[in-house]
């Protein structure tokens, strides 16, 4: 068993005993050069995913997805996905809204954009799919996926269905190295 395979069964015996209602994998390495603009981004952050998530959750309003990404304007950008009506609400009665502004300061003002277009309707649909049928919500992941980070940044968070499976995706930065944690719902 080479360092690499104890680390996985490692990270995996962590997510158990979190109780992630649900199996962790890690999958290293491969996304660095996909978000290489992000990742070298990241060092400007001075608002957390954690505190965006904070600052946005008052109920009915949950959470679906979170990400650093470049923005429009080349900087770095917190965005943070929300279905307005909560997870028990269908989409097509759920205005999906997407909170983006620059983490660079100790506050957050972000934009608020409800989502019209198809493309963006259709991915917060399933976001907010995903997010319903999870034992955790997007800031329990988020801490668990933290704890499980080995130093690392947690930078982007997306529900998904793949391979017939709904999964939470965390991306995790690692100096130039992205590794991804999958959890089963």
């Amino acid at each position: 068993m080479t360092r690499k395979d104890l680390k996985a069964l490692s990270v995996t015996a962590v997510a158990v005993a979190l109780n992630l209602g649900g199996v962790a994998s890690v999958l290293a390495g491969d996304l660095g050069a996909q978000y290489a603009d992000v990742v070298e981004a990241l060092p400007q952050a001075k608002f957390s995913i954690e505190a965006g998530i904070k600052q946005l959750t008052r109920a009915p309003e949950a959470c679906i997805s979170c990400k650093y990404e470049i923005g429009d304007d080349g900087k770095l950008s917190l965005s943070i996905y929300t279905a307005q009506k909560g997870l028990s609400v269908l989409p097509e009665e759920n205005p999906l809204i997407e909170y983006a502004g620059s983490p660079a300061s100790e506050t957050w003002a972000p934009s608020a954009e409800v989502f019209k277009d198809p493309l963006h309707v259709a991915r917060a649909a399933s976001h907010l799919t995903v997010m319903a049928q999870s034992c955790c919500s997007l800031l329990d992941i988020l801490r668990k996926a933290q704890c499980m980070a080995d130093g690392g940044t947690v930078f982007r968070i997306d529900p998904m269905v793949r391979d017939g499976k709904a999964q939470i995706v965390v991306l995790v930065a690692h100096g130039d190295r992205v590794d991804e944690l999958a959890f089963d719902r």
